[in-house]
């Protein structure tokens, strides 16, 4: 992975140094809350229902054992011993004191971590294929990519101050693992007809209150072309994007508003003005990039123990065949530590299971952790002869949870928990459907079935793309859930479709099992899977289902 160089550590610490100048004078009273707030953004620190948050970026997930540690020990000496890894492949610690926060940036300066764009008008954290470097179907690892898009767009003088946060997800794979097309640009590896490496491009994706998939505006851009033209398509939407109404600001509505044509017309404009202007150096920096991210050393040896304990463990068979994907290395697996134990607050990860993490992945991992916009930590590269290891290490910690795909490995944002913005819960409603599929034990039986929850229209738990979506409002003070069916996030995106009217808070869960019922009924075979048969049998199905009751009906 990327290690520091010499400016990036001195930028750090002075961007520690003087936000921690900006914290004593909150404390003094020489800043007013009012005046502090733009300063505190631009660092990562909210302020919530409760307390102050703070959001710390893990660019492109990918974090070493070092920093997991790292993340730890602030949990501990900081907040209350745990931390939530969210849908921006981020991790939030949601109890600091504003006093410690200059120590919390501190600590994490010193693993080469910080909270730099992780809030305001900015350059988010780049997303990417939290299996990246490893997955069997990957045409080119894209971190590189991402950490070269990363270093161009922090502290970049003319992005600070957009019309609205602006985030960026690239994957390198067949199968999008990071929701390219929900993004402000989504970016796709592919190759060409002479097989040279370049990117498809999607502008305009986003969800929020005006959910849109993304539009290609070019299909294949070379490799050379990758930081020009995304800061045209930036300096464009800077140019046009509206600031008179933040709920209109974001790039999708710009692209709406004045056309796909218009727009692209206007980017290529401006790239064809601003690729003169980077010379080749940004190639340079990419070659020197792409040398922290060679494979690792894969070990050679026997996999006929774990292929044994594969045959002879139920429980270990259970989470083997759900949590594993195929690694490139026929020897390897792909590891998804699934932080969803039934009943459990989906993303919330304990010091102690931090720290373990941090052990496997260095004794096991080849020191490589991810953290997956699912909510989940991956350890990319593991050997199988090590696996049976790993699972008994995790299932003492309460990370052996085989549910990874499943109807209770749900995305949910934070809800009316801790989020100042929230109009309805969402974590009690997550650990509710878990617990309640796992006491009838229908989850293996149903299969792979996404369910994303938001406790808001801003959509921080991507339901518009869940198979299953979940989106709680407040109607005249009381919470009220509407539901979605047939939402995608994947390379056949798709936003889904409300079903009806809501439902109050203790009728959600039914209304779930409802639908999961009558996909049980009406899928044409076992290997159908619930978004397949959505697709097949339309929703006339599932509406039936889920308003058939009298009490349903009368929720409505």
């Amino acid at each position: 992975m990327y290690s520091y160089s010499d400016f990036d550590e001195a930028f750090i610490r002075s961007r520690v140094a003087q936000f921690t100048q900006q914290v004593e004078r909150r404390l003094d009273g020489s800043l007013t809350e009012d005046e502090f707030r733009p300063l505190r953004l631009m660092n990562g620190l909210y302020l919530q229902l409760h307390a102050y948050m703070l959001r710390v970026a893990i660019p492109y997930g990918t974090l070493n054992p070092g920093q997991m540690r790292q993340l730890a020990h602030i949990a501990d000496a900081y907040d209350k011993g745990y931390g939530h890894f969210t849908t921006r492949q981020n991790i939030q610690f949601n109890w600091p004191k504003l006093p410690d926060v200059p120590a919390i940036l501190t600590a994490l300066a010193d693993v080469e971590m910080h909270a730099i764009q992780t809030s305001g008008n900015t350059v988010r954290n780049v997303t990417a294929d939290h299996f990246a470097g490893a997955a069997a179907d990957e045409v080119e690892d894209p971190r590189p990519y991402a950490e070269l898009l990363r270093q161009w767009s922090t502290d970049h003088p003319e992005f600070q101050f957009l019309p609205r946060k602006f985030k960026i997800a690239i994957t390198g794979a067949e199968h999008d693992r990071a929701v390219i097309a929900a993004h402000d640009i989504g970016l796709r590896i592919v190759r060409n007809d002479k097989g040279e490496i370049g990117f498809q491009v999607l502008v305009g994706g986003g969800l929020g209150r005006t959910p849109m998939i993304g539009m290609v505006v070019r299909e294949f851009l070379p490799v050379e072309d990758l930081l020009p033209y995304v800061e045209a398509v930036l300096s464009v939407y800077n140019t046009l994007g509206r600031r008179d109404n933040k709920y209109k600001a974001r790039i999708k509505i710009t692209l709406h508003e004045t056309g796909k044509a218009e727009i692209t017309r206007q980017v290529e404009e401006r790239f064809a003005e601003l690729r003169p202007l980077f010379g080749g150096n940004d190639q340079k920096l990419l070659e020197d990039i792409r040398e922290a991210f060679a494979p690792p050393a894969y070990r050679n040896a026997p996999i006929d123990a774990y292929t044994a304990f594969h045959k002879a463990d139920p429980v270990f068979r259970a989470w083997a065949d759900t949590n594993l994907t195929a690694h490139k290395n026929d020897q390897y697996a792909i590891v998804t530590i699934s932080v969803k134990e039934h009943g459990k607050t989906p993303g919330d990860a304990t010091s102690a299971q931090m720290r373990v993490i941090a052990d496997l992945a260095e004794k096991y991992g080849h020191g490589d952790i991810r953290i997956s916009h699912e909510q989940n930590v991956i350890l990319p590269h593991v050997h199988k002869s090590d696996l049976p290891a790993i699972h008994a290490a995790l299932a003492q910690v309460g990370l052996g949870t085989a549910n990874v795909g499943l109807i209770s490995d749900i995305i949910a944002c934070p809800g009316m928990d801790y989020c100042a913005l929230a109009t309805a819960r969402s974590i009690p409603i997550a650990e509710e459907i878990a617990v309640r599929f796992k006491e009838l034990d229908l989850e293996h039986e149903v299969g792979p079935l996404k369910i994303k929850i938001s406790g808001c229209i801003n959509a921080c738990g991507h339901h518009h793309v869940g198979h299953i979506g979940i989106l709680g409002l407040d109607r005249a003070g009381v919470e009220n859930y509407q539901i979605t069916l047939g939402g995608d996030g994947t390379e056949q995106a798709a936003i889904g479709e409300k079903m009806g009217p809501g439902f109050a808070y203790d009728q959600v869960v039914p209304a779930i099992e409802r639908l999961v019922r009558a996909y049980l009924e009406i899928r044409s075979e076992p290997a159908e899977t619930f978004l397949q048969t959505v697709r097949r049998a339309g929703l006339g199905p599932f509406k039936t289902a889920l308003y058939e009751t009298e009490g349903a009906q009368d929720a409505a």
